[in-house]
């Protein structure tokens, strides 16, 4: 993250411990992980000491310390959406991915996370795409969700 990037997102909260979350989650969003030279940042700025950004940045599921793909795909490993079918997915993801939960794929355009409970217990096995929720899943629905991601970041690619 540029220099320019970190000093706008600190801009107005310096010296403003309360802020950090604030700060992480506006790091996250820019550049997809919080990397160690943005904790540094952060802590000389806020006036936080490093570890407690660490332990903060380490302690959220929604904060990343290493870079993920453009696709982030999360998948509920929660008791419903496991009794109802999670293992097959997330084994669905790593084999057409071929990658492991928390790994990016090769080309950059994908991560698979599994969580403990995306909080939809009544419509699992749940996944979310980016933010974006898909109940009932299944083997197919996953297959043709990734296929879409894929076309849709080889366009944009050709398209850059």
């Amino acid at each position: 993250m540029s220099l320019n990037t970190m000093a706008s997102i600190i801009e107005g909260r310096r010296s403003q411990p309360h802020q950090l979350i604030e700060v992480l989650q506006d790091v996250q969003e820019q550049q997809g992980y919080i990397s160690e030279d943005s904790m540094r940042v952060i802590s000389k700025d806020l006036g936080v000491p490093p570890m407690e950004v660490f332990r903060v940045a380490s302690f959220y599921k929604a904060f990343s310390l290493k870079p993920r793909g453009k696709n982030v795909i999360t998948v509920c490993m929660g008791t419903a959406c496991h009794v109802r079918g999670a293992k097959l997915i997330i084994n669905q993801a790593v084999g057409q991915l071929k990658v492991q939960p928390g790994e990016v794929t090769e080309d950059g355009l994908f991560t698979i996370d599994q969580v403990n409970c995306l909080g939809a217990c009544a419509l699992g096995p749940v996944v979310t795409e980016n933010g974006k929720c898909h109940n009932h899943m299944n083997s197919s629905k996953l297959r043709k969700l990734i296929k879409s991601l894929k076309n849709t970041g080889t366009e944009e690619t050709a398209n850059d």
